[in-house]
């Protein structure tokens, strides 16, 4: 059954149709603009396929050799001729790299032990530069595609981000960290052979910095430092020493030098959008570009965004209105659609916007603290954004978001309106910590996982429940994934008087376990610079638990995790179960908490069938447990 003025309203009807809407993903230009290669499951499976700029059509070159999980970016050959992308085992991320060509026909070319990961690919035709843990550490090799000999070129302890071939592939830069402050990060330019390796002036200790893009004479850099706060982009020039400073105003990343050679491409984050600006390098004149407020992107991840020297590739999406790959003209400021959004028997006023707000949060709700008590901490605007299920009284979801280094913003997020499908409003909070921000932000969580951030959350959920007369404070529901998840658990046991149901998704519960267990860039680049070393900070490491507070859970918890997950392997979960069990909670569809462990799946999928399993498992387990009824939102 379906309104023809909004979509299906029969419960597994809205999860079928909501989870098989196409999804494109990665998209990225071939070298000389005429085509894009990217990920599409428009068939019902996620594919590669290229798509021909100027006729606008498309062409499947897979049947089933790419990975299910749409994760990992897919990159041009020299030639135009082939496509790389990351093969792993059932969405375990320990990547290979393999090409296919115009035939479908394809072949490994670097396969290594641990994660391997394309960073750049030679204009010569022959080089890849990619990363590896093969080692242990996150660091450079280089491959040599005639030959098929791969050699290793960087060798450092702290995990190496971003490399990138000059033009002539005589040089690579890269980002690393040498210092003893544990937050800093710089740019480096060496020889391709890891020679004569130059630490840039670049910002001051203690910042980021990081390469973006070579310019087409190789004699310039485009890169991003955080010294004044804010993220801002710079060029510098490798002849002189000098770097030109842009922005400052707002938080921006540096996406790509046009190949003119005076302006450049960022992004920049304002409140809860992501808006694409050109810079004019000599007259340092920036330029919004003209789309609806919402969050674009342009595919850095080895992605090449440029069409040729005034039209750009971006995929663009707002909280109504789905992802669409359009082609931007910088001369007319004109657009065009690649790939149309596709909304299937939904119109697309059924989806509910988002309203962005600020509150004030001292990391302290009013909220019982049950399992660690703070002092209030430092007074932030902390943003926020709820969506209205349109269902009186609506009950609420809280949906703290991952990373922690991360944001959520306003652009189509399935899984929440998946949620409002199903008569759930849902809140989401840009706690400290998030991106978007500044450095200091970010900072404000190092050594303090589970406290003022956390805080956020809850005092954000309190604001709107007191504000928002129509939310049913009797179901609250926290659901989160990855970090997400970790910040599921911690409300349950922290604060338990605000929720009645909990979905922990792939989520942290041993902090030790995981800073033993994850790949070795997550545990220096994530858990040592956020928390320390356990060794170092044991007391911090089982405090900050989960499952040292296990006894505090009062509400349904489903758990939720993907067996092949290598950055929160599964033991996370396993360990939390036998916690509970411990402890004397009892497992099943009446008990204390549900358990489910995902085979086939890694950290999360974007696979439409793994899809749908995971909405069929949350509308079950909120279905039971909260109850509420299959509505659409208002239009």
């Amino acid at each position: 059954m379906s309104d023809p003025d909004s979509g299906p309203t029969d419960p597994e009807a809205v999860l079928e149709e909501l989870a098989g809407l196409p999804t494109l993903a990665h998209p990225t230009a071939s070298p000389d603009g005429s085509e894009v290669a990217c990920y599409y499951d428009v068939s019902g499976r996620n594919e590669l396929h290229v798509l021909d700029v100027e006729a606008g059509t498309h062409e499947q070159w897979s049947d089933g050799d790419v990975p299910r999980n749409a994760r990992w970016h897919v990159e041009w050959d020299a030639d135009g001729e082939r496509v790389f992308f990351h093969l792993d085992d059932d969405g375990n991320e320990q990547n290979d790299v393999y090409a296919i060509d115009r035939d479908g026909s394809v072949e490994a070319v670097v396969e290594m032990d641990g994660q391997v990961v394309l960073q750049d690919v030679g204009e010569d035709g022959e080089t890849l530069l990619v990363g590896s843990t093969r080692d242990g550490q996150m660091n450079l090799y280089s491959h040599h595609l005639g030959s098929g000999e791969t050699s290793k070129i960087t060798d450092y302890d702290r995990a190496v981000h971003t490399g990138l071939l000059s033009p002539d592939g005589s040089q690579l830069a890269y980002a690393t960290n040498e210092t003893d402050d544990f937050d800093n990060m710089d740019v480096y330019v060496s020889d391709a052979d890891e020679s004569d390796p130059e630490t840039l002036e670049i910002g001051v200790t203690g910042a980021e910095a990081a390469p973006a893009d070579w310019g087409p004479d190789g004699d310039r850099l485009l890169v991003v430092d955080n010294s004044e706060d804010l993220s801002r982009s710079g060029v510098y020039d490798l002849e002189t020493d000098e770097v030109t400073w842009f922005g400052g105003e707002y938080e921006e990343e540096p996406q790509a030098l046009l190949p003119d050679g005076k302006r450049f491409l960022a992004v920049r984050t304002r409140e809860a959008t992501k808006l694409p600006v050109v810079y004019g390098i000599e007259t340092g004149d920036a330029r919004e570009l003209d789309l609806p407020a919402g969050v674009a992107s342009f595919g850095r991840m080895g992605g090449d965004p440029i069409l040729d020297g005034d039209r750009l590739l971006a995929l663009h999406t707002t909280p109504t209105r789905r992802p669409e790959l359009l082609t931007y003209d910088l001369a007319t400021d004109e657009t065009e659609p690649l790939v149309e959004a596709e909304y299937g028997p939904f119109s697309p006023n059924v989806f509910a916007d988002a309203e962005y707000f600020t509150i004030e949060s001292d990391g302290v709700p009013e909220t019982r603290q049950a399992a660690v008590e703070y002092d209030p901490y430092d007074t932030l605007d902390i943003g926020c954004l709820l969506y209205d299920s349109g269902e009186r009284p609506s009950p609420l979801i809280v949906n703290p978001h991952g990373g922690p280094r991360g944001m959520d913003s306003k652009s189509f997020d399935l899984y929440t309106q998946f949620l409002v499908q199903r008569g759930f409003s849902v809140l989401q909070v840009n706690y400290r910590g998030s991106t978007g921000h500044g450095r200091e932000f970010i900072r404000e969580l190092y050594d303090d996982w589970g406290g003022a951030e956390q805080g956020d959350v809850a005092s954000a959920a309190e604001h709107v429940l007191s504000t928002r007369e129509w939310l049913d404070d009797e179901r609250v529901v926290v659901f989160g994934g990855s970090y997400g998840g970790y910040s599921a658990y911690w409300q349950l046991v922290q604060y338990p008087d605000l929720y009645d149901a909990g979905v922990a998704w792939i989520g942290l519960t041993d902090l030790e376990d995981q800073y033993e267990n994850t790949m070795a860039h997550y545990r220096t680049e994530l858990m040592e610079k956020n928390m320390g070393t356990p060794e170092k900070n044991p007391d911090l490491y089982e405090e900050r638990s989960p499952i040292t507070h296990v006894d505090n859970l009062d509400a349904p918890l489903f758990i939720v995790h993907g067996v092949n997950d290598r950055r929160v392997p599964v033991s996370q979960a396993r360990l939390f179960r036998d916690a509970l069990e411990d402890a004397g909670y009892t497992e099943g569809p009446d008990g204390a908490f549900e358990y489910r462990e995902l085979g086939e799946e890694g950290h999360a999928s974007s696979d439409i069938e793994q899809k749908k399993r995971l909405f069929r498992l949350l509308d079950d387990f909120l279905g039971r447990r909260v109850g509420t009824e299959a509505v659409a939102a208002d239009d």
